[in-house]
């Protein structure tokens, strides 16, 4: 593997972004759990390259409060945070709200085939209940939602944020009642979009966000394993 890049959805990145990429997504789908040890040898090792990169993701991490390094101690994923998770949740409403606002009055029709392709793909992954699936078009459902507003700036502000709460998502996103109520929110706020209906998709946004507290709630009364707060 070359030490220097990478080459990641079609993309060339460096080999920090995609050691970065790698364990961000491992430890969003819960592959690694709350409070797990991470070695920056072992990840060295495992994807052949030297440990500088991955002292460098390890650090990006960090940044996001995803792991916690410590000197002279092994690096460990972070438990999750309800005071976190519901100040990311806050800041995250208050730019999607603005977002779909934005959308209803710029979404051309070249987005709106985007977003019913991405819902197409989104019944599929419910009929075959694969939540890693769903959970990956849920992030390109917001990215497309971004682009129809015409701000594709704001989708990176929506990931740090979305990146804090998924593992607590990717808890239940699996239960048939949490998959089809993604779905269909996702829908109906394609279908406001569609026809320009501004307090509709305003609505139904802040509908859709509103689940996390329910999501919370059961979370940690199953996972309290999961939580350090």
């Amino acid at each position: 593997m070359n030490t220097s890049a990478l080459q990641i959805g079609g993309q060339r990145r460096t080999t920090a972004d995609a050691i970065f990429e790698m364990l961000r997504q491992d430890i969003v789908k819960l592959r690694l759990e709350p409070g797990a040890k991470l070695s920056e040898a072992e990840v060295a090792s495992r994807h052949q390259v030297s440990r500088q990169p991955v002292r460098e993701a390890f650090i990006r991490l960090s940044h996001l409060n995803l792991v916690r390094v410590q000197p002279q101690r092994a690096t460990t994923v972070r438990k999750l945070s309800s005071r976190d998770i519901l100040n990311s949740w806050f800041l995250r409403i208050a730019i999607e709200v603005e977002v779909v606002r934005r959308g209803c009055e710029s979404a051309n029709a070249d987005n709106l085939n985007a977003l019913r392709e991405n819902i197409a793909e989104q019944q599929k992954a419910v009929q075959t209940k694969d939540g890693d699936r769903l959970h990956t078009l849920d992030y390109e459902f917001h990215h497309l939602l971004c682009k129809a507003a015409n701000c594709e700036f704001a989708y990176d502000t929506i990931a740090e944020y979305k990146s804090h709460v998924d593992r607590l998502c990717m808890l239940d996103i699996t239960s048939t009642e949490s998959m089809d109520e993604l779905l269909s929110d996702h829908t109906k706020i394609v279908s406001a979009l569609q026809h320009r209906d501004i307090e509709e998709a305003v609505s139904l946004t802040r509908v859709h966000l509103s689940r996390l507290d329910t999501s919370l709630i059961v979370a940690r009364e199953k996972y309290p394993h999961y939580f350090q707060d």
